[in-house]
């Protein structure tokens, strides 16, 4: 009995030396997959503790509210119509010569300039954003 539990401990030890100095490639992917893991749960754990508030952090988000108000008023008025104008053109000219992909993405360009604020509003808290 002793002496199997000896070789099983051995035939481990060589195992994991192995897998430690030459490791194949699925030992290699499921290091990285277990380091990963262990980064994520480090890292959320304080997340988790949602009714302790060790951190009393206030701070005035004021300049940054009129940073992104000012971008969006960009893109709303004249910058945002030469933005869509320019990329409207450019899809067209694009699927001309058969290149649709960039059509395409040409296209959401076009659109995202137009529709950015409500899509800001919809994922994001924009509260703050006049």
């Amino acid at each position: 009995m002793i002496k199997k539990i000896k070789k099983t401990y051995k035939a481990m030890g060589q195992y994991m030396g192995a897998a430690f100095a030459a490791p194949s490639k699925i030992q290699g992917l499921s290091m990285c997959f277990l380091a990963g893991l262990g980064i994520i749960l480090v890292g959320t754990q304080d997340a988790s503790f949602a009714t302790t508030s060790r951190y009393n952090i206030n701070y005035n988000d004021q300049r940054i509210d009129t940073v992104i108000n000012a971008i969006f008023t960009y893109l709303e008025g004249s910058f945002g119509a030469l933005v869509m104008v320019a990329a409207g053109i450019g899809a067209i000219v694009s699927s001309a010569f058969g290149q649709y992909r960039a059509a395409l993405g040409l296209l959401v360009v076009a659109i995202g300039a137009f529709v950015l604020r409500s899509l800001v509003g919809t994922f994001f808290n924009d509260k703050g954003i006049a």
